[in-house]
């Protein structure tokens, strides 16, 4: 039995079989056990079968050996003999993957593609009414053959457009259209096409516009973007199309489809950039014709945008290379009537023209220079002539902002051609104008009515472009800016008057950028002489002077001079005893400047080191001990310090940290001094006991360097010091000093770096009392310790089982039991100190492990209490949701949801709110868990916010957003029988005293009026 006829027998059950048989083939060709004679000889009886069938069979297997075959193996004569073959055979199946095979090989040449081309061309008619999958070999063969053997094919001229156009017709595949547009982007590129423009533009345009859409389930990964790209590219590749394509293009942008204009914008846009400039100008002012409404009669914001891109390419491409201002360009016919347009609707300014025409003319001018030189000529004058003529604030307001988009296009094009190092000979157009601009813009912003803001904002803004444009304004000029800024900073009254502080504030900002000289001599002596050394009772206006000097610290010469001056500011401030919030606003501004630094590469942070951390750590220390100023141990001046500190400590190298590391609870004092450590000292006073919170800052940034410390020299210091620490807690009744000292323990529990540390960890936490050496009858509350030390071990996992089985079982210890379940709060929640940044383990799944432990054992103590300690489950449970990610929540739904219904009946309003948030998370994500439950949530959060005396109103709120989420993702039918209740019982919340909780309402009510209906039966 020959290959053939094994093939013909396995084919049509098993085609890989029949594969390797075609292979078997190939590999005995390469033999030379079988000569390709022999192989074509096998293949008479059934090339020329009666049954289509059989002889598209038997091409295929003859297509499949070639395909088998190494690239050397067929001699040119003998691929000219397969080519002929299967060009004559091209419309029985299999011979176009046959040829696609034959082109690839070295040895096929231009006269055999030739020979392919026609074949395809003289059957296009019965090739193309083939199934899908054969009309895509066709045209990837043709696309094959552009692509090795393109020269042969454009040496056939005419012929091969005609052919080709013909090959390409009526396609909707999107991956035969994806080759479609790419064989003719090269012919229109590459190939002369003049004589066959127009057949060239149908064979595409006839695709226009795409509105192809994707199955959900395309395996191509084909998408109209892609399709649409293509035929654009194909559209706009040749300047012989315009005659075609400009009119059909205008024409179907009177489509009612808001898609298919855009389409056709896009597609303006890519001509227009693409054709020569002789035959866009041929052509600019009809498109500006039939554009300029789509701008000026704004309909739809995307298409007057796109528009006005179209107008913008245009410019771009009739000002390429441009160098000559004259009137006779082609850029200048094309600005003329624009212009001219514009100007006329800018007579009546507060016409709804006038600002699309101010676009239009800003667009445009930032094009080019040439385009910017025509439009401030044609336009500046006659708008000088209407700001002055104009009768009233509005209509100068809506002039001043074309104006500011004119400067706004000059400043855009000067750091275009900067970036691009392009220099032009064209003048700046707007400098005969600099004087009254000036003058026009000050005036604006200085004379004009203080109630009038957003008329001088928009003068402000103006006077800043002025400023930002390079080489326009003398330093001088610049200068006069910034003291009209620095005195609607300083003096102007506040109330309600914010905006224009706010701009000015911006203003000074963006100037800094390139004249940051004006800024220091100018804003921070006006600025600073506004600093008083000792503000009266109740005076706050500093504020915002400390805030305008911290946005300016943009550049680093101006934050360097601005900490230099604000710790001189400090110096003279705090010897007066003046008020702590005065001092705190100051070092918030130097810490807020200090993190837009960046310090561990700062050239400065030494010097930050010696006069803000040690200096101030110290002047801290001893005021204290009533040695200096007693602003520094206010709690909120010390956290404000603690944390500048930390982050200038967490900057400096491993050796500066292990110095300072020395000083956590010495706080840079001498011997000798009346300040002497906390640690080991009974009945400190309370102000020395403050330092603690700089002593935690500091622990918390000098890192690892601590931590060498405290095991290297013995490895009972870290017991030692957390037993002290436990000590200090226990007894602290200060809150502020308390917290921070817990901070302190959690901080070394978490960076503990040995199992002995640990186990010693964990016995405090069981028994702080023991740890303490206090008597364990005392009526002093331990739960902020286990709690802590706990929350340490378990952001890293460290003993994890034993840690929340001892927590758990606190919930149920009637006397401790509430204070126990109010910490669970604290576990996950987010740190500014136990954190990464200062070096605490955070292991990446602690929250899901956490929260896969305890919320059965939550359920099961739950259900297992008596009543008077069910509600510490509850509690606790809340206070664990409330940071867990809401895709590991979702995994316990089942669990959780009667949980959550009943921490809704507890009086504690942090707890009903953080409930309510996990509802809301729930009914968002999983509607349909909550289905089973929808009586008792609805009736319940009803309830709740319809009681504004038992209730916050936060929680309030809450429990109405919940309740107007429903009608969105639970089945109406669900819903429907507790509609009218809902309904009517909101009628009540609408008077409630908060707005923003009847507005809530409002929505709720009109969520469950608007609900669906369900379908009835007449």
């Amino acid at each position: 039995m020959s290959d053939v006829q094994r093939y013909l027998l396995k084919v049509d059950e098993d085609k890989n079989g029949a594969q390797r048989i075609a292979e078997e083939t190939a590999e005995n060709l390469v033999s030379k056990s079988k000569s390709l004679i022999d192989v074509v000889q096998s293949l008479g009886e059934y090339i020329n079968d009666d049954d289509a069938s059989i002889r598209s069979k038997a091409v295929t297997y003859l297509s499949q050996v070639i395909s088998a075959l190494p690239d050397t193996t067929l001699s040119r004569q003998q691929i000219q003999v397969l080519c002929q073959f299967l060009c004559n055979r091209i419309e029985d199946g299999g011979a176009v993957a046959g040829l696609r095979s034959l082109q690839g090989l070295r040895r096929f040449n231009q006269d055999m593609a030739v020979m392919t081309f026609r074949a395809l061309t003289e059957h296009f008619q019965d090739l193309m009414i083939r199934p899908h999958s054969q009309r895509l070999q066709i045209l990837e063969l043709l696309n094959e053959l552009m692509l090795n053997h393109r020269t042969a094919l454009k040496n056939l001229g005419d012929d091969a457009i005609v052919g080709i156009t013909d090959l390409v017709s009526g396609e909707k595949d999107p991956r035969s259209l994806m080759i479609i547009f790419s064989v003719l982007h090269v012919i229109m590129v590459e190939w002369d096409v003049a004589a066959k423009a127009e057949t060239l533009f149908d064979s595409a345009f006839c695709y226009f516009p795409i509105t192809f859409r994707p199955p959900p389930d395309d395996p191509y990964g084909i998408t109209a973007q892609d399709l649409k790209n293509r035929l654009r590219s194909c559209i706009s590749a040749s300047s012989h199309f315009a005659s075609y394509a400009f009119p059909q293009l205008l024409e179907k942008l009177d489509s009612t489809s808001p898609n298919v204009k855009k389409d056709v914008l896009r597609t303006l846009t890519a001509c227009a950039s693409s054709y020569n400039v002789a035959t866009v100008s041929k052509w600019s002012n009809t498109l500006w014709d039939s554009l300029k409404d789509e701008i000026l009669n704004v309909q739809e914001e995307d298409l007057a945008e796109d528009s006005l891109e179209t107008l913008q390419a245009i410019a771009t491409r009739l000002g390429k290379d441009l160098t000559s201002t004259g009137q006779t360009t082609h850029l200048a016919r094309y600005l003329k009537p624009i212009t001219k347009e514009c100007v006329e609707q800018l007579q009546e300014p507060q016409h709804m023209k006038a600002k699309p025409a101010g676009h239009i003319l800003s667009s445009l001018a930032a094009t080019s220079s040439i385009a910017l030189f025509l439009i401030v000529k044609g336009v500046v004058p006659s708008l000088l002539t209407l700001y002055q003529d104009a009768n009233s604030i509005a209509s100068q307001k809506s002039l001043l902002e074309v104006m500011v988009q004119i400067f706004n296009a000059a400043v855009v094009l000067d750091e275009t051609l900067a970036m691009a190092h392009t220099s032009t000979d064209a003048d700046n157009p707007l400098v005969p104008f600099k004087d009254r601009f000036f003058e026009l813009f000050s005036q604006a912003l200085m004379s004009t009515p203080s109630e009038e803001v957003t008329f001088r904002i928009v003068a402000l803004k103006s006077l800043t472009r002025l400023c930002q444009v390079r080489g326009y304004l003398q330093n001088s000029e610049i200068g006069m800016v910034v003291q009209y800024l620095d005195e609607i900073v300083l003096t102007e009254d506040p109330s309600g008057r914010e905006d224009v502080k706010n701009e000015a504030i911006q203003a000074l900002v963006e100037i800094s950028r390139s004249k940051p000289h004006l800024i220091m001599d100018i804003t921070f002596p006006a600025f600073m002489a506004n600093l008083p050394d000792q503000p009266e009772k109740d005076q706050t206006d500093y504020i915002i002077t400390l805030e305008g000097l911290a946005r300016l610290s943009v550049e680093k010469s101006i934050s360097e001079t601005l900490i230099r001056r604000l710790l001189s500011k400090l110096e003279s401030v705090l010897p007066t005893d003046g008020p702590a919030s005065y001092v705190q606003a100051l070092l918030s501004t130097i810490d807020y400047v200090l993190s837009r630094r960046d310090l561990p590469t700062d050239s400065s942070l030494s010097s930050y080191h010696e006069k803000i951390v040690v200096a101030y750590v110290r002047k801290a220390a001893l005021a204290s001990v009533g040695s200096g100023p007693q602003a520094l141990v206010e709690v909120t001046t010390l956290e404000i310090l603690g944390r500048l500190v930390g982050r200038i400590i967490c900057a400096l190298d491993e050796h500066k940290r292990r110095s300072v590391a020395m000083e956590i609870y010495t706080l840079f004092t001498e011997e000798g001094t009346q300040f002497k450590p906390i640690l080991y000292r009974q009945n400190m006073p309370e102000k020395q006991r403050l330092t603690m919170i700089l002593s935690t800052w500091i622990l918390a940034s000098v890192g690892q360097a601590a931590d060498a410390l405290f095991t290297v020299a013995d490895d009972t210091h870290i017991d030692s010091l957390l037993n002290e620490l436990t000590r200090l807690a226990l007894l602290e009744r200060n809150p502020a000093i308390q917290h921070y000292i817990l901070k302190q323990i959690a901080l070394l529990v978490n960076r503990s770096s040995t199992s002995k540390d640990l186990i010693h960890a964990l016995s405090i936490m069981k028994d702080p009392f023991k740890a303490a050496k206090i008597d364990p009858t005392s009526a002093i509350d331990v739960t902020p310790v286990t709690f802590w030390i706990a929350k340490a071990l378990l952001l890293r996992l460290s003993n994890t089982q034993e840690v929340l089985e001892h927590i758990l079982g606190l919930l149920s210890d009637k006397l401790h039991g509430p204070a126990s379940a109010r910490g669970f709060a604290l576990l996950l929640a987010p740190d500014e100190i136990i954190s990464k940044q200062y070096g605490a383990s955070i292991r990446l799944l602690s929250k899901q492990k956490v929260f896969s432990i305890c919320v059965p054992k939550i359920a099961s103590g739950f259900r297992a209490a008596d009543a008077s300690t069910k509600p510490n489950y509850l509690i606790a449970l809340s206070g664990i949701l409330k940071d867990v990610p809401t895709e590991v929540t979702m995994t316990e739904i089942a669990t959780l949801l009667p949980l959550l219904l009943q921490s809704l009946d507890l009086p504690d309003q942090q707890v009903k709110a953080a409930t309510i948030e996990s509802l809301v998370t729930i009914s968002q994500e999983s509607p349909a868990a909550v289905e089973g439950h929808v009586s008792s949530l609805v009736n319940r959060l009803l309830q709740i916010a319809a009681k504004p005396a038992e209730n916050t109103a936060n929680v309030r709120f809450l429990a109405l957003r919940c309740l107007q989420i429903f009608p969105r993702r639970v089945k109406d039918s669900v819903l429907l029988p507790y509609r009218s209740g809902i309904i009517k019982g909101i009628l009540s919340v609408l008077d409630d005293p908060k707005r923003h909780v009847r507005k809530m309402a409002v929505e709720c009510r009109a969520a469950w009026t608007n609900m669906d209906e369900p379908d009835t039966e007449d």
